[in-house]
């Protein structure tokens, strides 16, 4: 309410100055059209320029300050430092075993390609030695995190954009707290907003009162602040640096169909055991330093150190993370090169298909191409303005030959990619501009592991239950319904 309040005397203040002092008007005038002009100049996603471009000329006298205010995304010098140590650390420590690059050559030089840009630009090296197993629905990923936490003997590490007291975490947290007393080190980090209505204020000093190392992303500060948007939207677990999780699943009961919210809640998640897991640990301990302003000595929690029989090799896994912060899409890009480097079918889930016409047009291009290319979103929304921009969005993915599927029993919220039996993505990163372009995310990219197996297989199963959206069901929408669907999408990238 402080921000509401806020926004609302600076949009008076504004307006206040403009209809008394006559300058003020004509220089925010001239400001709106010198920011008009810089937005179409600029570098940057052209649907996110539109969507500042049409307030701006609609709502001139507003529209160039709101835009200086808060549609650049200007990262302070201070934060600025601490990203560029954090890349440095990551520089040193994430290092590329080269012989393990030129295996993934030989064996398919488009997937070589994939990875070398995952390496390049998030610098989290691929990996063998790692097996890999995909976890669906949450009440899985539940039991399977539950046991590998009861085995825990050296140290634990969770970072979760939401985190709701009930069975799930209750039952987490017990665990924890034993660990706790047995020696284990354990620390735990969550998102202030994700968490805004789910735990206590100031959670993390009860936390620290048992013992847990506790930390809160990026707190919600009651000021007008782009930084707000910048949440941790990852789900990271990791167990002795040798087991680890990510996925769709937070720590709350709907995402174990505890409780109900909008139908059967479908999800997932992957567990990596091996080598590969050093790329989870370090992500962690980056958002633990950026929180905190420290850095510390990441070698210790290695998996060399505890991993005492390497797994065989159950093909490539190569963990990642994107940043808002680097100004380079990992997460959309990823997807993407899967799309453009499909042979015969991509499959993929999303609970958000809100997309910009970069996507579209890989989408559709692959499908007019010949590959079968589906996709399923849910039937039950969580955020009805998000899912009508998903279903505006149908009509030219469906007429270029794109099969879409919307989950009838209720929400599915994961986030996977499967193409051609031999590569495929689980992670946290939405098909929406928040996942692209806002958010701290994580996924595992993998080729020629066995979890594809299990993620295609629980496609089609997924798919099995879902209603196709035809032609003629997306033109027997209601005019009006239409209208704003449309009028949405345009400001897709704002909502």
């Amino acid at each position: 309410m402080i921000i509401v309040f806020q926004l609302a005397l600076l949009l008076f203040i504004i307006w206040f100055l403009s209809e008394y002092f006559l300058y003020f008007y004509g220089f925010c005038i001239v400001l709106s059209i010198v920011v008009t002009i810089y937005i179409i100049n600029k570098p940057g996603n052209p649907s996110i320029k539109l969507a500042w471009i049409i307030p701006i000329l609609l709502f001139p006298v507003f529209g160039g300050l709101l835009y200086l205010a808060f549609g650049r995304s200007k990262v302070q010098e201070p934060l600025k430092s601490r990203i560029r140590e954090a890349i440095q650390v990551s520089q040193r420590i994430l290092v590329q075993d080269d012989a393990v690059l030129q295996q993934l050559k030989q064996a398919d030089p488009l997937a070589y390609r994939q990875s070398c840009y995952i390496t390049r630009h998030s610098l989290f090296p691929l990996h063998r030695q790692t097996t890999t197993t995909y976890l669906t629905p949450g009440e899985e990923k539940f039991k399977a995190l539950l046991e590998k936490l009861k085995q825990a003997k050296h140290f634990i590490f969770l970072e979760y954009f939401i985190v709701h007291e009930g069975k799930m975490w209750n039952a987490v947290l017990e665990i924890l707290q034993q660990k706790v007393k047995e020696g284990v080190e354990v620390r735990m980090m969550y998102d202030d907003v994700g968490c805004i209505n789910t735990l206590p204020e100031k959670y993390y000093e009860i936390l620290q009162k048992m013992g847990i190392k506790a930390q809160v992303f990026n707190p919600l500060q009651p000021a007008l602040d782009v930084r707000l948007q910048n949440r941790d939207h990852r789900k990271i677990a990791v167990i002795d640096g040798v087991v680890g999780f990510t996925g769709g699943i937070n720590l709350a009961d709907e995402y174990i169909n505890e409780i109900v919210r909008f139908g059967h809640w479908k999800d997932a998640s992957i567990m990596i055991e091996g080598m590969g897991v050093w790329n989870l640990t370090v992500m962690f301990l980056q958002m633990w330093n950026y929180s905190q302003d420290k850095s510390e000595d990441f070698f210790p929690y290695h998996p060399a150190h505890y991993l005492k029989v390497p797994p065989t090799d159950d093909g490539f896994v190569q963990p990642f993370g994107d940043s808002p912060l680097d100004h380079e899409t990992v997460g959309e890009n990823v997807y993407m090169q899967i799309i453009n480097c499909a042979k015969n079918y991509v499959y993929i889930t999303t609970p958000y298909l809100v997309v910009d016409n970069e996507m579209i047009t890989a989408l559709t291009l692959a499908a007019k191409s010949g590959v079968d290319v589906r996709i399923i979103t849910p039937h039950i929304e969580d955020k009805w303005y998000v899912h009508l921009v998903t279903q505006a969005n149908y009509q030219q993915l469906v007429e270029a030959g794109v099969k879409i599927y919307e989950y009838t029993p209720g929400f599915i919220h994961s986030k996977t990619f499967v193409s051609d039996d031999v590569v495929g993505v689980v992670g946290t990163t939405n098909m929406d501009f928040r996942s692209f372009y806002h958010h701290f995310e994580c996924g595992v990219w993998m080729y020629g592991s066995s979890a594809l197996a299990d993620v295609k297989r629980d496609f089609l199963q997924t798919q099995a239950l879902s209603q196709q959206i035809t032609l003629e069901w997306i033109q027997s929408v209601g005019l009006i319904r239409r209208l704003i669907r449309s009028l949405l999408r345009v400001f897709s990238p704002l909502i």
